[in-house]
């Protein structure tokens, strides 16, 4: 813990405090937690910030190509409030980063808003009485919904069996909130890992959840504006919670000549896509923009509108993988399903 941390940790204690006696309330039964009879699958972590929790809910709604799947999210920053159920009318505006991703990406499933996801499942079962699997994204806090599985993922770099209760730290709860959940998974894994200290370090929390270790597979650039073809001069963008990552690939694939980060979530304006023109006509001659697909989707009504016209825009596509357990993970999550009848 830094120093700033230390001189926090009073307001660390408050905050355990209230959390711990949230969970007491749910685990004792005091306050009730519904269940479904869809299979409802949750995807969270501990700790704010990014783990990796969208291209987990992707590898998921890949692994359930056959069944019938809504992704359910609060919607975090849109405009609109209550349940939504995503049409072609809708933006990330309207529904929110992740959820847009999905519903611009996967054709053959529905994509749920609603921050309160108690209330939500009932309105998607009625609408969608056909539903198989609900993916909860991000709802690992979210008690008042009791998940037929839970997943939680934690990131290499920051796991949360080193981390601290907000605001020392990033924890959102206590360490041992981890308890919870039947499938963990280490996210944003190196080639090169401890597993066993991970392993050791988790199984104080959790000694009969699944360990898995996952790490992000970048794909081949993909252009949304220009006609010029991918130029390995680039300049980098984007909007993420941790960009560390993807500035470190960029870098290590590509000749790097600038680079910019927005706060996570960020809303483009126009003043932001002048800025970006500006950056790639300094980067010389035959470069590029690139971006990742989270900020992609909030690029396509300015590329619609003709604010980006012939600068070369390209986003990279990313993918989970699995390190070590995956064949685990993928039957434990495939056995966990119920039938459900309609």
């Amino acid at each position: 813990m830094n120093f700033l941390g230390i001189l926090l940790f009073p307001f660390t204690l408050i905050y355990d405090l209230i959390t711990r006696f949230r969970n007491y309330l749910y685990n004792s039964g005091y306050k009730r937690s519904f269940e479904f009879e869809a299979n409802v699958i949750s995807v969270g972590n501990l700790s704010v910030g990014g783990t990796g929790k969208s291209p987990m809910v992707e590898y998921l709604i890949r692994l359930f190509e056959q069944k019938k799947i809504v992704t359910l999210s609060r919607g975090y920053g849109r405009s609109t409030r209550g349940f939504r159920l995503a049409s072609d009318d809708d933006s990330p505006k309207t529904i929110g980063d992740e959820p847009y991703q999905f519903y611009n990406k996967f054709k053959d499933i529905s994509v749920a808003v609603g921050e309160q996801r108690a209330i939500a499942i009932p309105f998607i079962l009625a609408e969608l009485p056909q539903t198989e699997v609900i993916l909860l994204d991000d709802a690992f806090q979210h008690r008042p919904v009791k998940p037929s599985l839970n997943i939680l993922l934690t990131d290499y770099n920051k796991p949360f069996f080193k981390d601290f209760v907000l605001p020392s730290g990033r924890l959102r709860e206590s360490r041992g909130g981890a308890r919870r959940a039947d499938l963990i998974v280490v996210t944003k894994c190196p080639q090169q890992i401890d597993f066993k200290y991970y392993e050791d370090n988790i199984r104080r929390y959790n000694n009969r959840a699944h360990i898995a270790f996952a790490s992000i597979k970048y794909m081949k650039p993909e252009c949304i504006s220009g006609s010029k073809p991918f130029s390995s001069k680039v300049f980098l963008f984007s909007g993420i919670a941790n960009p560390e990552s993807l500035s470190a690939y960029v870098s290590s694939q590509y000749q790097l000549v600038g680079e910019h980060y927005f706060r996570d979530h960020h809303r483009y304006r126009l003043e932001d896509i002048t800025m970006l023109i500006r950056a790639y006509e300094q980067s010389g001659e035959g470069g590029c923009l690139i971006t990742t697909e989270k900020d992609m989707v909030k690029l396509l009504p300015f590329i619609r509108e003709g604010h980006i016209k012939d600068v070369p825009v390209f986003y990279l596509p990313i993918e989970t993988v699995f390190e070590k357990g995956g064949r685990r993970f993928d039957e434990t999550v495939l056995n966990s399903l119920k039938a459900y009848s309609y």
